[in-house]
């Protein structure tokens, strides 16, 4: 039985530093090393974000409050964030793409065991992040 946050480590973690990667190098002209830096990640991960050969399980932009989030996150990023501003961003993403279901799929995937139909555990709004 896997918990959320073990399918948001999984299945969102990486798709969440794809978007910021493009995000940062876009908007602020960063180049790779640069990236994985602020993202404590190696260039060469950065790379594959880059080539849509890692980060690539859920499109994170579709949503537009995601989106936003994210974004929002890149341009904290990119002047300067505190361990923990990261940690609280990066939980208030995870809880949007969880309330809205985004991370189902790929908890069946993860957890064939695993009933969509019968757990509604990630859209309520009581469930928090320890982060």
């Amino acid at each position: 039985m896997l918990l959320p946050c073990e399918v948001a480590v999984k299945g969102l973690l990486p798709p969440l530093r794809a978007a910021l990667a493009k995000h940062l190098m876009t908007k602020y002209g960063l180049k790779q090393v640069e990236t994985a830096k602020l993202l404590d990640v190696s260039q060469p991960a950065i790379s594959l974000y880059n080539r849509k050969m890692r980060g690539k399980a859920l499109d994170l932009e579709k949503d537009m409050e995601i989106r936003g989030l994210i974004e929002k996150m890149a341009d904290a990023l990119a002047k300067g964030l505190s361990h923990k501003e990261y940690t609280l961003m990066s939980c208030e993403i995870c809880k949007a793409a969880r309330a809205k279901g985004l991370l189902c799929n790929m908890h069946k995937t993860l957890d064939p065991t695993f009933d969509i139909e019968k757990c509604q555990l990630c859209k309520t709004t009581t469930l928090e992040c320890l982060g």
